[in-house]
């Protein structure tokens, strides 16, 4: 995606203004920032959610002029805390994934279900799929989400603090995960406040009061230079056994 000049504003409030970003193909990107710096809002910019000035093209196309259903083929989105749809089985909040290539009145074909039960499998989901939604846990209910979303089969996924409920054994899965997605080309973009987590991205976008201060390489001492200087030098960036981290300083 390519962002020129792109300004957000709420009401009389800008909450993003003077954004200027390539977001590259094929890799995980992750937003970071304190709270309030605009990073969810960024998010549902580039999924199309809100309205905004200036450019935000996806392939080469302004992201606004995508009609919805479009759209939904080409990107796929999981908000912060978004509302669970309690009364439905596993299986079908993640056939919600297709509505896309189904529609509402049509029937699921074969391969929308062999779509649903491969994303199923591959977020640990499947023994569920005869379950309420209401008899799983939070962390439980969070996996079908994400296994709704790989259902989509979009080439772009936005993630809005994705690893909320989830705890450290299912973080690591939710890392194989993402990566197994960006080895099949898929890109990935999500909001993280676990910043060692975030290190381990490829690309690292860093937001500060509504602008952007820095973006590049998540390795680059460039990167980790300008996250310190974002949490006003109360972390530090530093290497343990053998992989990077924020730690508190």
């Amino acid at each position: 995606m390519a962002i020129e000049g792109m300004e957000c504003r709420r009401g009389s409030r800008i909450i993003l203004q003077g954004v200027h970003l390539t977001i590259p193909a094929g890799q995980w990107t992750v937003i970071v920032g304190r709270n309030g710096a605009g990073k969810s809002t960024l998010l549902r910019v580039l999924a199309g959610l809100l309205p905004y000035r200036g450019q935000v093209q996806l392939r080469g196309e302004e992201l606004r002029d995508i009609p919805d259903r479009e759209r939904a083929l080409r990107l796929s989105w999981m908000g912060q805390d978004e509302p669970i749809p309690l009364a439905m089985h596993a299986y079908d909040v993640v056939m919600l994934g297709r509505t896309p290539y189904i529609g509402w009145w049509s029937v699921p074909t074969a391969a929308d279900r062999e779509a649903v039960e491969m994303a199923m499998c591959a977020t640990q989901t499947w023994e569920w799929r005869d379950k309420g939604m209401y008899a799983l846990s939070r962390g439980e209910q969070q996996r079908v989400l994400l296994a709704r979303v790989q259902a989509a089969g979009t080439d772009l996924v936005l993630l809005d603090e994705p690893l909320v409920h989830l705890d450290h054994h299912q973080q690591r899965r939710w890392i194989q995960w993402v990566e197994s997605l960006v080895a099949r080309g898929v890109s990935v973009v999500s909001v993280l406040h676990e910043l060692s987590v975030a290190l381990r991205s490829h690309s690292m976008i860093v937001l500060g009061a509504g602008q952007v201060l820095h973006s590049g390489a998540s390795a680059a001492r460039s990167t980790h230079q300008a996250l310190e200087a974002a949490f006003d030098g109360e972390i530090r960036v530093q290497r343990c056994d053998g992989r990077l981290a924020a730690l508190l300083d």
